[in-house]
Order: structure tokens, then C-alpha cells, then sequence
């Protein structure tokens, strides 16, 4: 594993909140020093009220890039079937523009069957679903490529999910950032997968950086976990970039305070 510097995201997630409200933690997580913000594309609340407030992922991300100077951006993850990839290319590329070149473009084939059913996208089957994203990315690259102007920033690309035959592959083929919410055993099962594809298709695994949730993943709404007992045994196996989740109505950030005080120590650590 190539030195990478420890880099913590925070998934602000679009629920149960006004844009007020969204508005204000954005401004609050990037002052706090977070590396990344991520929201996610769905058009109904994860969690709590399941017909609570919600906004869409890549509108509130323009938003985001307006209002924030620093941070890199991007959804945890965009849902391929929700939009053509062409399209999806461009808009990608705009929001990169506003945001001065700081948007990852993270994708993953979707899994959220109320989203497809109320907004009339065919659900069909997981493996179907990732079929259609692995003709997808080539088309997006593709068009990337044919863009006047083209992205601002290097716009990496994350793809999340942890399936051993398809996605890891996708991973190895195309991606820049790996994403899952894998344990400690887990993590160390899949990455060995991940080297396996890497092998195959010719491509350096130390390319690659790796993404882990962690902090109760939001689902109770808030931030939690200890960085020292959660997060160093990821590290050790190559972990570099940690996201923690919140929801509202208030973004409770507090613990973020720790995990990025643990970032600090590691990264001056590191550096010497």
C-alpha cells in the first residue's frame, strides 16, 4: 500500500431537513476541516419518516458547490439508472466547473426499490442492475472525454459496493476511490479479491484508494464510534478515507471533532 494521507468525509444526508438546514451543516463540515462532503441519490427518506422531507442528489450538489470553497463533493453514490449516462457525464462535469474542480464522481448500480417503483425506473434484478452500470461507465468516460470544456479537476471516480465478481471488477477496471461499509474482517476479504482484479486487468492496486463508512454507518441519524477502536484496525488494512453519516434536521457533527483530531495525529505522524 502506496502512503496515502488520512482524509475524513462526512455524508451529509438530503432527509428530513429543510435546504436551510442542509445549508447550514455544509457550511458547519466544512469548517470543521472535513476532507470530503457526500450526500446520497435517493428521493425518499433512508430512515425515520419514510415520506419525511427529501431533495434530489445532483441539484443539491451544484448547491453545495456554490456555497463551499474547499471540500471535494459527490454522492454516496449516484444510482446509474437513474439517468441516461451521457447526461449524467455532463452534469457531473458542470457541477465540477462550479465547484472550481473538486467533485468525485461516485456511481454504484442502486438497490432502493421505492425509488425505481414511485419514479418509474424498472427495478429489474441486482445482477441486471450491474450489467447496466458496467455498459454505463465506459459511455460516461466516454463522453468526459468529448466535453467542451471539459471537467475542471481530475474528477476521480468512486464506486461503491462490495460484490466479488462484478463490482470489485468495475473497481479494478475504472475506479479511483473503492467504497463499502465493510468490517474489519470483511474489508481484508474483499480487498484480497480486489488485488486478484487488479492482477487481472493489469492495473495497479496502490491506485486505488479505499473508502470505508464507519460511525454507525447514520443509520440512527447521527455520528458515533471511537476513531481508536473503530477506525485504526481499517487503517491498518489500508483504509484512507473514512465517512461518517449524519441526517437531519440538525447534523448532529460533534463526534466528527475526534475522528478528524485522529486525522491530524496520523497525518503529522506520518509525515514526521
Amino acid at each position: 500500500m502506496t502512503s496515502r494521507p488520512v482524509r475524513i468525509a462526512v455524508q451529509l444526508q438530503p432527509q428530513h431537513a429543510s435546504y436551510e438546514q442542509m445549508r447550514d451543516a455544509v457550511g458547519r463540515a466544512e469548517e470543521l476541516g472535513v476532507d470530503v462532503i457526500f450526500n446520497w441519490d435517493h428521493f425518499f427518506p433512508l430512515n425515520g419518516d419514510p415520506d419525511g422531507k427529501h431533495f434530489e442528489c445532483w441539484t443539491t450538489l451544484a448547491a453545495w458547490a456554490e456555497q463551499t470553497s474547499r471540500v471535494q463533493l459527490g454522492a454516496l453514490v449516484t444510482c446509474n439508472s437513474y439517468r441516461n449516462p451521457e447526461l449524467l457525464a455532463d452534469m457531473a462535469r458542470t457541477v465540477d466547473h462550479v465547484s472550481g474542480g473538486r467533485v468525485i464522481l461516485g456511481i454504484g448500480s442502486g438497490w432502493f426499490e421505492k425509488d425505481y417503483d414511485s419514479y418509474g425506473f424498472e427495478f429489474g434484478t441486482a445482477g441486471g442492475r450491474l450489467n447496466e452500470l458496467a455498459r454505463a461507465i465506459p459511455r460516461i468516460e466516454s463522453r468526459l472525454r468529448m466535453l467542451n470544456p471539459a471537467p475542471a479537476g481530475p474528477m476521480p471516480v468512486l464506486i461503491g459496493g462490495g460484490g466479488e465478481k462484478k463490482t470489485l471488477r468495475l473497481v479494478a477496471e475504472h475506479a479511483n476511490i473503492w467504497h463499502s461499509f465493510a468490517d474489519v474482517e470483511t474489508l481484508a476479504h474483499k480487498l484480497q479479491v480486489l488485488r486478484g482484479h487488479c492482477t487481472a486487468v493489469g492495473r495497479d492496486f496502490d491506485e486505488i484508494e479505499v473508502s470505508v463508512g464507519v460511525g454507525g454507518r447514520g443509520r440512527d441519524g447521527g455520528i458515533a464510534g471511537d476513531p481508536e477502536v473503530e477506525g485504526q484496525p481499517l487503517l491498518d488494512l489500508g483504509a484512507r478515507l473514512f465517512t461518517l453519516g449524519a441526517s437531519g434536521p440538525d447534523y448532529d457533527l460533534s463526534v466528527l471533532r475526534t475522528w478528524l483530531a485522529w486525522r491530524d495525529r496520523l497525518n503529522e505522524n506520518a509525515a514526521g
